[in-house]
């Protein structure tokens, strides 16, 4: 463990400026947002300082530089998740975005009344809100998976509910609650057997671990760049050309066409069809170099260094009495996200996240937007330690360590 630490983490730390700017800093929230590595920064400000301009409008040279660039991380996200070509790839504000737009795109064009959506109880809102206003308006039904005993996605329940009238599954792939990873190509696989598609969140995933949406087998992907050291305000959604093709467009403006005329208009090529209205270039441009920065350190080295750090964490966590961690300990599921969240009967989450952030501990409390999770548990809140390829051992010790010493007090003035 000391050996892998020195490997990446203390290396890798030098690279954030958030970081090496603020030595009693303890971020232990990765799974809320990232930080940003100076790389990222430098991109921002260069594109800002000397490259500002619109892209694929202008025939001027600055145009044409921020042009490249912009489509470059186009490419540079491509590869990052092995997809066909860069049109499949499509910018978006946001994850949400994402999957906001093909609800509203696929949704809207494919639903049909008594189709059916199955969806996980350990999802997002933003998996779940998009998918019952649609199903509202198209009169579709949605179910949802339940969970098993260790807090993994019940495979069976998934046969059981899994039918010809399901259209669509659409699951995370890393819950940003429960730390499972799911089985997704198994999933895809008994999808398309019964004729569904499968979309897929995997904001909780690709910045721990290669994910190949041809070995996943899935149709479409959400992702976020602030979740992979990248800047906030940028997101993705691949999906299959071909389904891309068929379904209408998103948003309409400037850029998603191709002709307008004063009856109808016509629409760009993909991946300028869900792309209206000015983009955010910079961010786009830096979400490229964040990919590229998490690939110069390796996907699989992060992934097994992540994976040491979240045994440590668990082991500490679980010798704290009265401390009780939701979803699967890495000794049954060692493939899990680096993450763990928790609840102490009696004490809320936000007492316990507010006393650690006098420490300068800096973790997650509340629903974290599983509000439907958390009532299957029937627990209101909990508080979540998340960690990265930048976290260690020494801070894992330090959270546990004022953990024991605010459980005490807030128990003695209970």
């Amino acid at each position: 463990m000391k050996d892998l630490v020195e490997k990446i983490a203390q290396k890798r730390r030098n690279d954030f400026p958030i970081i090496t700017g603020n030595s009693h800093l303890i971020y232990l929230d990765h799974a809320a947002t990232s930080q940003k590595p100076q790389e990222v920064i430098n991109a921002l400000k260069t594109y800002y300082c000397s490259q500002n301009a619109n892209v694929h409008r202008g025939a001027h040279q600055l145009s044409a530089i921020a042009t490249k660039e912009f489509e470059h991380a186009r490419k540079l996200t491509s590869n990052f998740i092995n997809s066909n070509n860069e049109k499949e790839i499509i910018f978006t504000r946001n994850a949400t975005e994402a999957i906001n737009l093909v609800a509203y795109t696929w949704g809207n064009s494919e639903l049909q009344k008594d189709d059916e959506i199955l969806l996980s109880l350990m999802e997002h809102h933003s998996n779940i809100v998009p998918w019952q206003i649609i199903a509202k308006q198209k009169k579709c039904k949605i179910s949802y998976i339940n969970i098993d005993q260790n807090g993994k996605l019940d495979l069976d329940d998934f046969r059981k509910k899994l039918s010809h009238k399901t259209k669509l599954v659409s699951l995370v792939h890393v819950s940003n609650t429960l730390g499972c990873c799911n089985p997704i190509e198994e999933i895809s696989h008994l999808a398309h057997k019964k004729g569904s598609l499968v979309l897929l969140d995997a904001c909780q995933s690709l910045a721990h671990k290669i994910v190949d949406i041809k070995k996943l087998g899935v149709d479409f992907l959400a992702g976020s760049s602030h979740k992979l050291c990248g800047p906030t305000g940028i997101g993705f959604l691949w999906g299959k050309e071909e389904i891309l093709e068929k379904i209408p467009p998103f948003l309409g403006g400037g850029e998603m066409i191709d002709e307008v005329f004063e009856d109808r208009s016509t629409w760009a090529n993909l991946p300028h069809k869900f792309e209206a209205g000015t983009p955010a270039i910079g961010e786009a441009i830096g979400m490229g170099v964040a990919l590229n920065y998490l690939q110069s350190i390796g996907l699989n080295e992060i992934h097994n260094y992540e994976k040491e750090l979240t045994k440590y964490l668990f082991h500490q966590l679980e010798q704290i009495d009265g401390l009780n961690i939701l979803g699967p300990s890495p000794n049954i599921q060692p493939d899990r996200g680096p993450l763990a969240t928790f609840h102490i009967k009696g004490i809320h989450s936000n007492d316990i996240a507010e006393l650690l952030d006098n420490s300068n501990i800096c973790i997650r409390s509340g629903h974290h937007c599983c509000q439907p999770l958390h009532r299957f548990y029937e627990i209101k809140s909990t508080a979540r330690a998340s960690l990265s390829f930048t976290s260690t051992p020494h801070e894992i010790d330090c959270l546990t360590e004022e953990l024991k010493s605010i459980i005490a007090f807030l128990k003695k003035n209970s």
